[in-house]
């Protein structure tokens, strides 16, 4: 049956409604859809939420353009909730506009009065007796022909009168959306500032522990960690990705499994499990959670290949078949075949994996980085994040996964918390900002969350490979306060910056292969540079957003500008960044006044919080310029002069 009134593009959701869209405690969720029907009755329009389960809240919803209606709510748990949005022909309202249009065309509305009267008769019976008489008094006023008919008509203007209405039983089209689901998670879903280091390199666990004051003083809230376990021997890859390997090349963290252990097992070297818990609440001290690899892959030792060898890909010779993405081998890797040739030894793999992120997360662990999730069915990972969550819904999932923009999408609606982007390869301007758009307003921003990259242990991308400080410092600023959540990788404070080849984007001396020691005080270093940046995303809450960034023209094609701002225009920040790291661009920046909330015929400051220096504007075209090399952006907090 179809409704009387249509209620359809109803967001936030995902495609297919089956998933849930995704919201954070303590957060509005914006609530729209476009609601109309025949005729030219006025609707009214409510969201009725709740958590699952549990008792629906109602919140009235406003029409703006082109029928297009939206409300707020704000759920304050986290975990799995619903939503919903119900219209019907609001007939009080109806009635007083049709009545005083009739009136000031000088129309007889004799009729209408005892209409109006009718109305409200029929919804005061529902109303406690108590507050009847006061009803019965307008009733009173409307039927009183001795008055005249604007007297008559204001009587229905009392605020008793539309409190009376907005909860109306008169609802005899009501219509309904059906329940949309919405899983809220923890703020850190949203907000986070990651820092990736291999404790291998620092002397293990105990080692890592005394690099915490350094990560936490640079403002990092999540340390996270490859992986832990122990190393196969078995096609052991060399420095540098060679195929074969000396005696003491330690491996990579990737290759999991040896007559050691598998992926519950940690690495003798790294320590033992006391250790790990020592850094997990060492961590928790200095405000860092930790963040462990999950990579369901093994090497050619790992436990289950004995154990399971049905779990496993083979050749026709029998042979076991190692990891591939042509052109790359990764010979120390054979991947898992999640669809084993029985429905029990599937659903025995599956529990497998499953007991491994139950077991980290017994041990402390919320946070997890999902290697390559895109060659893992989707079904397992539908499967997979629901059975975890339902327990533990403080869990939150980073889907690493660098492929085609369908599958990323895909992973984001089945449940991955947040993903990796094309951030790494987005270096002019044009294509800034139309990615950042699409990630911000585009279909998928209802439940896919961007995590900002600009290097990994894999990704030494274009801009960075032999730069210099400046576009260090642009790329970091850019991850940063476009997406509010965003990481680098231990050395890029350092500005490593050497490739392996100039056909790839491998490091020189990756230590994906081989311990790597640091002077993390070699002179020149980003450090301070990076520590306040993460001081300005902790400080401007704008910065903590990512569907409120707005961009602004430039008449340069170097100069990159957009602003974040509160709901309230409270907190309202602008950032210029200089897309040109070797040169000094300049021009004029055009703004757009409203988006800042300033009146440009007034004066109004521009305060710089990586300089300290303050600007003072007027009108919305104020000049800028930009050393690349030095000061290759401007984070500006915007205040009007009272």
């Amino acid at each position: 049956m179809i409704d009387p009134i249509e209620i359809g593009d109803v967001r936030p959701r995902a495609p297919g409604g089956e998933f849930p869209a995704k919201a954070v405690a303590a957060r509005s969720v914006r609530v729209s859809a476009d609601i109309f029907k025949d005729g030219h009755s006025v609707l009214a329009a409510q969201v009725l939420w709740r958590p699952m389960n549990g008792q629906w809240t109602a919140v009235r919803m406003a029409a703006g353009a082109n029928y297009r209606w939206w409300a707020d709510f704000q759920p304050e748990v986290i975990g799995p909730h619903e939503y919903k949005v119900q219209a019907w022909t609001d007939h009080f309202m109806t009635w007083q506009r049709d009545v005083a249009i009739k009136h000031e065309a000088g129309q007889d509305i004799s009729v209408e009065l005892e209409e109006g009267a009718a109305l409200i008769e029929l919804s005061a019976l529902e109303m406690e007796p108590s507050k009847r008489p006061r009803y019965r008094e307008v009733v009173a006023t409307l039927r009183d022909e001795s008055l005249g008919f604007a007297e008559r008509l204001a009587a229905t203007g009392k605020s008793f009168v539309t409190e009376l209405f907005a909860d109306s039983p008169l609802r005899h089209d009501l219509s309904s959306s059906r329940p949309m689901p919405v899983w809220v998670d923890r703020e850190r879903a949203l907000y986070s500032s990651w820092y990736e280091l291999f404790p291998r390199s620092l002397g293990g666990f105990m080692g890592t522990v005394e690099h915490l004051p350094r990560v936490a003083g640079m403002g990092f809230d999540v340390l996270y960690l490859p992986p832990i376990h122990p190393i196969g021997a078995t096609a052991r890859k060399g420095r540098n990705n060679a195929v074969t390997h000396e005696p003491d090349d330690v491996g990579s963290p990737w290759a999991i499994g040896s007559k050691l252990g598998g992926h519950t097992a940690i690495h003798p070297d790294l320590g033992t499990i006391d250790d790990f818990h020592a850094l997990v609440d060492q961590a928790a001290e200095h405000g860092l959670e930790i963040a462990l690899d999950y990579a369901l892959q093994c090497s050619v030792d790992h436990p289950w290949v004995a154990e399971h060898p049905e779990w496993f890909h083979h050749r026709p010779d029998g042979s076991i078949k190692f990891a591939e993405n042509p052109p790359k081998k990764y010979q120390d890797i054979v991947p898992i075949n999640f669809w084993p040739s029985t429905d029990r030894s599937r659903s025995e793999l599956w529990d497998a994996c499953k007991q491994i992120l139950d077991y980290w997360i017994a041990h402390g662990v919320k946070i997890f980085r999902v290697d390559n999730p895109h060659t893992k069915p989707l079904a397992f990972w539908a499967w997979l994040i629901p059975a975890v969550q339902i327990k533990h819904p403080e869990v939150i999932f980073l889907a690493e996964a660098f492929t085609h923009p369908k599958m990323m999408a895909q992973l984001a609606e089945i449940g991955f918390t947040q993903s990796y982007t094309y951030f790494t390869w987005r270096t002019h301007k044009q294509e800034l900002t139309d990615y950042l758009n699409e990630l911000a307003y585009g279909p998928t921003a209802d439940y896919m969350r961007p995590n900002f990259w600009p290097n990994t242990p894999d990704i030494l991308s274009g801009p960075l490979r032999g730069g210099g400080p400046g576009v260090f410092k642009q790329r970091l600023v850019l991850a940063a306060t476009m997406a509010p959540s965003y990481g680098i990788y231990s050395g890029y404070e350092l500005m490593e910056n050497e490739p392996a080849r100039p056909t790839d984007e491998e490091y020189l001396f990756s230590e994906k292969y081989e311990i790597k020691h640091r002077d993390f005080d070699l002179p020149g270093n980003l450090v301070g540079f990076v520590t306040r940046i993460n001081e300005l995303r902790r400080q401007h809450r704008a910065l903590r957003q990512l569907r409120n960034i707005r961009f602004h023209h430039a008449d340069n094609s170097q100069l990159i500008v957009y602003s974040k701002a509160t709901h309230d225009l409270s907190d309202v920040v602008l950032v210029v960044v200089n897309l040109d790291p070797g040169g000094v661009q300049e021009g004029l920046i055009e703004l757009d006044a409203a988006a800042l909330g300033v009146d440009p015929t007034r004066p109004y400051t521009a305060t710089d919080g990586l300089t300290w220096t303050e600007y003072t504007w007027t009108g919305n075209t104020p000049f800028v310029r930009l050393d690349g090399a030095d000061q290759p952006a401007h984070i500006l907090h915007i205040t009007q002069i009272t």
